[in-house]
C-alpha cells in the first residue's frame, strides 16, 4: 500500500502565496532513514528564508526544518530509532510541513515522554540553536556567572528560550525586542534588562547599563538593521555571533574596524553545522531536553496553526507579529 501525504511546497521563491499544498505520494525508508508521522510542526525564520530564494534551493521545495511525531518506519543500518519511538528533530534537508515524511535518522532523537509532541516540534531547531549559542558560541576566556551579553529579538522563540538558560547559566542578558509588551515578555522569561529599540537607542542603553564597559558577546538574528550597532556594543575582545538575517543580509564589513573598535570576533555560525552527526546532535539534544524537564526552561508556543494555513503563518511571522514558537499542526 502506498502512503501520501499533505505536504507544503513551494514551485517558484516568492511571498507566502506562493505556499501550496498537495497531496504526495510516501514511499518506505532507505539505508540510514526513518519515515515519521508528524504529531506538530515547527514554524521558523528560515523557513522565509527558503521560501523567498534567500536561502537557495532545489525547486520543487518541501518547506520545514523542525518536527515532532512517531516514527513508522526504520531503514537499514538506523540503531537508535525503532518503529512506534516518539521523535523529534531539527533537520537538514527541508520537508517538515507535511503529515509524514521519509528522512536521514541522523538528526533525530528520542523524545522523552515528559515531552510534548508540540513542545518537542517548537523547541528542536530554536533549543538547538541557544544551546550552540550560549554553550558553544563563545567570547575569548568563555562566559562565567555575571558576564553580560546582549541578545536581540529576544521576544522570539529562540530568544525566550535564551533569557531562560542566560538565567541559568548566571548571565546578565540585555534583551531588545520591537514593543514594550515584547520586552515585558523578555524580562518575565529571565532577562536582565530589556530594550525597545524602536524608542531607545540601544547602544546607549547597553552602555548605560554595563557602565561604559559594554557586553562579552551579542547574539544577532535581526542581521542588516542592527550589525554595525551591535559591534559598538561590545567589550574588547567581544564576540558578534551573527546567526540570522530577519532584516536582510549584512553587507560587506572592512575587516579593519574589528581593530579600531577593540580586536573584536565575529562569526556566522549555523545549527546545521553543530549537528552535523548523530553524536553531537544526540549531546545537545540531551542539554536542551536536561533543561526544559528540569523546568530551567519553558517552551512558549504563542501560536498554532492547521496545515492549511501556513501562508497567514508565514506573515505573521514576517510581520513580527508572533511571540514565542509557533507550530503548525498536520
Amino acid at each position: 500500500m502506498t502512503l501520501s501525504s499533505r505536504t507544503v511546497r513551494i514551485d517558484a521563491f516568492g511571498g507566502p502565496e506562493n505556499l501550496k499544498l498537495v497531496e504526495l505520494p510516501v514511499g518506505e525508508p532507505g539505508p540510514g532513514e526513518i519515515r515519521i508521522r508528524h504529531h506538530a510542526v515547527g514554524l521558523n525564520f528560515i523557513d522565509v528564508y527558503q521560501r523567498t530564494g534567500l536561502y537557495p534551493n532545489a525547486l520543487p521545495l518541501a518547506l520545514g526544518m523542525e518536527g515532532a511525531g512517531v516514527v513508522e518506519a526504520v531503514g537499514e543500518g538506523v540503531g537508535h530509532l525503532a518503529v512506534g519511538d516518539r521523535a523529534a528533530y531539527a533537520s537538514m534537508p527541508p520537508g517538515s510541513y507535511c503529515e509524514r515524511r521519509v528522512m536521514p535518522a541522523r538528526c533525530v532523537v528520542r523524545l522523552p515522554e515528559a515531552i510534548p509532541f508540540e513542545t518537542g516540534a517548537a523547541m528542536m531547531l530554536k533549543g538547538l540553536t541557544v544551546q550552540y549559542l550560549l554553550r558553544q558560541t563563545q567570547p575569548q576566556g568563555g562566559l562565567q556567572a555575571g558576564d553580560a551579553i546582549l541578545f536581540h529579538a529576544a521576544a522570539g522563540g529562540v530568544g525566550l528560550i535564551a533569557c531562560q538558560w542566560a538565567r541559568a547559566m548566571g548571565l546578565q542578558l540585555i534583551a531588545t525586542a520591537g514593543s514594550d509588551a515584547k520586552c515585558q515578555l523578555a524580562l518575565e522569561h529571565g532577562a536582565s534588562h530589556a530594550i525597545n529599540y524602536r524608542t531607545e537607542d540601544f547602544v546607549a542603553r547597553v552602555k548605560a547599563i554595563t557602565s561604559g564597559r559594554g557586553v562579552k558577546a551579542v547574539y544577532d538574528s535581526v542581521g542588516a538593521d542592527t550589525f554595525m550597532r551591535s559591534l559598538d556594543c561590545l567589550q574588547p575582545f567581544g564576540l558578534l555571533a551573527s546567526y540570522g538575517n530577519a532584516s536582510g543580509k549584512v553587507s560587506p564589513v572592512d575587516i579593519g574596524l574589528l581593530a579600531a573598535k577593540g580586536s573584536l570576533y565575529v562569526t556566522r555560525p549555523t545549527l546545521f553545522t553543530h549537528i552535523a552527526t548523530l553524536e553531537r546532535t544526540q549531546a545537545m539534544a540531551d542539554d536542551l531536553f536536561s533543561m526544559v524537564t528540569t523546568g530551567a526552561v519553558s517552551v512558549r508556543i504563542d501560536q498554532r496553526y492547521p496545515l492549511d494555513q501556513v501562508a497567514q503563518a508565514h506573515r505573521d511571522l514576517e510581520a513580527r507579529a508572533t511571540t514565542g514558537c509557533s507550530v503548525l499542526l498536520p
